[in-house]
């Protein structure tokens, strides 16, 4: 019986967005009709107010499918250069892709982003990705929708993600720096740890770990309080839910996307629907600059993946609720990770002052935890007016935190 309400609801969302099929068709010609010149009334209040209802009813149900970056040059110097997505690195879960810059550019430090695995795709990290180009060789983890992952390509758990990790480093080789966004920055961590002690000639140079959860202790978030009180087994008999047919992955045991977006909106609810009803009165007023600015974040915002249960579980229980890898009691393939292996890798820590989703100081953590690190290795940076989004995106991101990232990863390369 476990899971089998979160099933039926699994089902019952797709059965919705198959029934909301035709009226969605319907709003689309109603909204035509009252947006073309042709109309006399489609320049009237009652006109604007019947596209706009229209159109924020199509955006309601519409389901969001995965973005594209979209980046197709950087600068480069004093010129714009052409950009190019390439695969690079193939794996069932995951493919690696880097944003190649034309032949005959200067060579530059391979950089290995690693977008959180949280729900939302790694276009989330697009300005990232785009601020982080014009100095380096970018490369970025593309996680796919374990619901398009047939369920004979096998399970997807942390030690696998830190494999992942790993292999993507080896590919680079020596010499490239990684940063991890929110969620990756344990298994990466892990990662690095377990390379150094192998000795391995691939251990990137510099890490740079952003809004993570390393020690959820300091500064518990609501986020942080739920896993506790619920214990894992609560998260394994509520969330998980089987994907059902016709996807790929039918039968993979998920934690569904649109039950984490669900959790996302709910935290901030009244600024969310704000939102949308400042969106409203902007396609009413005809503002279209506002309304672009609102539709391309939610466009991102509301475009979410499945995470494979077993990952989501290990990270609930091993991060959140054993706080294994403060505690030193992480394992990899049963080899315990010792964190004070890591002795050639410079460390940066950055944090946001309103994160309320990795609370301040449990970045910071790391710098404790990884204790062989040169103090001349190290940096942390509290961005002051952020929270967690702008810890990786916007305009303190591109102007204060980029810089800094750039600068340190350079210093240390």
């Amino acid at each position: 019986m476990r899971g089998l309400g979160f099933n039926l609801l699994y089902n019952i969302y797709e059965m919705n967005h198959v029934v909301m099929a035709p009226w969605r068709v319907a709003a689309d010609a109603g909204h035509a009709f009252w947006q073309n010149p042709a109309n006399p009334m489609a320049r009237t209040y009652v006109g604007r107010s019947m596209a706009a209802s229209l159109q924020m009813f199509e955006r309601f149900t519409r389901r969001y499918g995965k973005p594209a970056f979209g980046i197709i040059d950087t600068i480069l110097g004093d010129e714009l250069v052409a950009v190019e997505e390439n695969i690079v690195f193939e794996k069932p879960f995951c493919d690696l892709i880097n944003f190649a810059k034309p032949e005959g550019c200067p060579a530059q430090q391979k950089l290995l982003i690693c977008a959180p695995m949280s729900g939302h795709y790694a276009t989330l990290l697009r300005g990232t990705v785009e601020a982080m180009l014009p100095n380096f060789d970018v490369y970025i983890t593309d996680w796919a929708d374990a619901r398009d992952v047939p369920a004979s390509r096998g399970a997807f758990g942390l030690d696998t993600y830190i494999d992942y990790v790993t292999g993507m480093l080896q590919h680079l080789g020596p010499g490239a720096a990684v940063m991890a966004v929110c969620q990756p920055s344990v298994p990466v961590l892990a990662a690095v740890a377990l390379m150094s002690a192998a000795g391995d000639a691939a251990t990137p140079r510099a890490m740079v770990l952003m809004g993570g959860p390393i020690d959820t202790r300091r500064n518990p978030t609501a986020v942080n309080k739920l896993a506790v009180e619920k214990g894992i087994d609560w998260f394994r008999q509520n969330v998980i839910s089987t994907v059902p047919f016709p996807n790929p992955g039918v039968g993979r045991a998920v934690y569904p996307g649109f039950l984490q977006l669900t959790g996302f909106m709910t935290m901030n609810l009244d600024k969310h629907i704000d939102a949308h009803r400042e969106l409203f009165w902007h396609l009413v007023d005809g503002d279209g600059d506002s309304a672009e600015k609102h539709t391309e974040f939610y466009d991102e915002y509301m475009s979410v993946m499945d995470l494979a249960a077993e990952f989501y579980l290990q990270t609930v229980e091993k991060v959140f609720i054993e706080h294994a890898l403060p505690n030193g009691t992480l394992t990899h393939r049963n080899a315990r990770v010792d964190l004070t292996m890591i002795t050639d890798t410079a460390l940066m820590t950055v944090e946001g002052e309103r994160d309320d989703i990795s609370g301040v100081g449990q970045t910071e953590a790391a710098h404790d935890l990884c204790a062989n690190v040169a103090d001349a290795r190290r940096l942390h940076h509290l961005q002051k007016g952020v929270g967690h989004y702008g810890v990786f995106n916007g305009t303190k991101f591109r102007s204060e935190i980029a810089p800094r990232i750039a600068a340190f990863i350079k210093a240390n390369g």
